[in-house]
């Protein structure tokens, strides 16, 4: 398997049956599931109310994410793009409800109907353009668009990523950001190359008191790093946004040509022998477009 499987081919094609029984048979890919979602429930940070969620898990696979969930007693809705992994799932008698569809294309949910979503090593996949109609900018804001509508207010989610850069990080957190999200990224280990872990955490919302960004686990045991600790070093730097910062779009500033300017270079024009329209109360003016 390539250390990037993004790179190799799109999610659909690469999880093929093969690959999807393979994945879902290996202990060792098992293990760092379970552990993987346990801290994506961490911080999800559900209300301990006793009431059971119901929780969106995209890019659910096979369903080996999807079984911690049902064992803390949630419910589940499962989203993923390989018919393969789906269909193991099936084979596997997960608990969860399954859908095949692509999340680039939005998730096509009801509104305020989910209670909070989580997503291991998947969302990623957005940032690479495996077909030509694939601009992962457009993907992104179809994601978080239609993720945003579909949770209900003060929800959270929580997205184990593997970015393959800075760039790619900024890029994913960004669309996020312009979606409504408030919200950060957390990393566990950022000194570790390879027990780091990065995990988006948003809130459906603007931020409040209860919402601030949890901090990652540090390689020493009982203390946590926060993003600001970690930032010193360059290649282990984070991007940490506490409020819902939505970019600013840049306002253009169109220069006109007014109508001393036009007067000027007619009179310019007529000095040179050029025959000129005379002027008028209406030299100058906009026309209104013709349709």
């Amino acid at each position: 398997m390539s250390s990037r499987p993004e790179h190799a081919a799109p999610p659909e094609v690469f999880y093929d049956d093969t690959e999807a029984r393979k994945y879902t048979s290996s202990s060792r890919i098992i293990e760092i599931q379970g552990k993987l979602t346990k801290r994506a429930l961490e911080l999800l940070a559900l209300p301990d109310d006793g009431i059971p969620k119901l929780l969106l898990d995209i890019g659910c696979g096979s369903g080996l994410s999807g079984e911690k969930l049902s064992k803390k007693g949630h419910q589940w809705i499962g989203l993923d793009i390989s018919q393969s992994m789906l269909n193991v799932a099936l084979e596997r008698e997960v608990e969860g409800d399954l859908l095949l569809g692509d999340m680039g294309q939005g998730l096509g949910l009801r509104d305020g109907v989910i209670d909070g979503a989580i997503s291991i090593s998947a969302v990623q996949w957005l940032c690479n353009a495996d077909k030509s109609s694939h601009d992962p900018r457009l993907r992104l804001k179809a994601f978080f668009g239609s993720l945003y509508r579909s949770l209900s207010r003060g929800a959270r989610a929580v997205f184990q990523v593997y970015p393959e850069n800075v760039d790619q990080r900024v890029l994913i957190l960004n669309y996020a950001m312009r979606a409504g999200f408030s919200g950060g990224v957390v990393v566990d280990f950022p000194h570790s190359s390879k027990r780091r872990k990065e995990y988006l955490v948003l809130t459906c919302g603007p931020p409040s008191v209860n919402t601030s960004i949890p901090k990652g686990k540090s390689e020493e045991d009982g203390e946590s790093c926060s993003d600001e600790e970690s930032s010193g070093d360059e290649e282990n730097q984070t991007v940490c946004v506490s409020d819902r910062h939505r970019p600013r779009k840049k306002q253009k500033t169109m220069r006109g040509k007014g109508r001393e300017w036009v007067l000027k270079k007619k009179e310019q024009l007529r000095r040179k022998g050029n025959v000129v329209p005379p002027d008028t109360k209406y030299t100058a003016r906009k026309r209104k477009a013709r349709f």
